[in-house]
């Protein structure tokens, strides 16, 4: 199977998971990370379809099923993988008048539920859901001294995809 392939789950509350990118709502998407999440706030809506487009899967959460009907979409995270060796969870997400009633639990046991993230490394960076990834095996990392990460710098993003601030 490759990312192409779409999948659904649906809940007995009337919401529905899909990885097929035709029914994520990039101007609900956007408003959420530019305006309200921690770690992306004042991202450009050109960049949020570039994450989008470039990302494995996007898991989308939605109240009803978009595929027969009027869906409205609630969440969203977003896999970046090679599908066998390794996996990067972002952007996980559910709009606050939806929380608290479990499907981020449900979302996070659906990614990593997936046939091919099953066994991967997966890692990810968070500043207040610890206890969320901890019940799907995440862990703080055992040697820290041997991870490296490189800063990142949204003006030469910008510059790169030819976008201004």
């Amino acid at each position: 199977m490759n990312s192409d392939v779409q999948m659904f789950w649906t809940n007995n509350d009337g919401f529905t998971i899909s990885t097929d990118k035709k029914y994520l709502d990039v101007k609900t998407i956007f408003q959420f990370l530019n305006k309200e999440s921690y770690w992306l706030k004042g991202v450009s809506k050109e960049l949020v379809e570039l994450m989008i487009q470039n990302s494995t899967l996007c898991y989308g959460v939605y109240e009803g099923n978009p595929t027969t009907g009027e869906a409205k979409q609630i969440g969203l995270a977003r896999v970046i993988s090679d599908l066998v060796r390794v996996a990067w969870l972002s952007d996980v997400f559910i709009i606050p008048e939806y929380r608290g009633r479990g499907l981020s639990k449900w979302l996070v046991n659906v990614i990593v539920e997936h046939p091919h993230l099953k066994g991967t490394r997966f890692m990810l960076g968070t500043h207040d859901a610890h206890t969320l990834y901890e019940k799907f095996g995440f862990h703080s990392v055992d040697k820290p001294e041997n991870l490296m990460v490189r800063t990142l710098d949204m003006q030469i993003i910008l510059k790169g995809h030819g976008l201004t601030q």
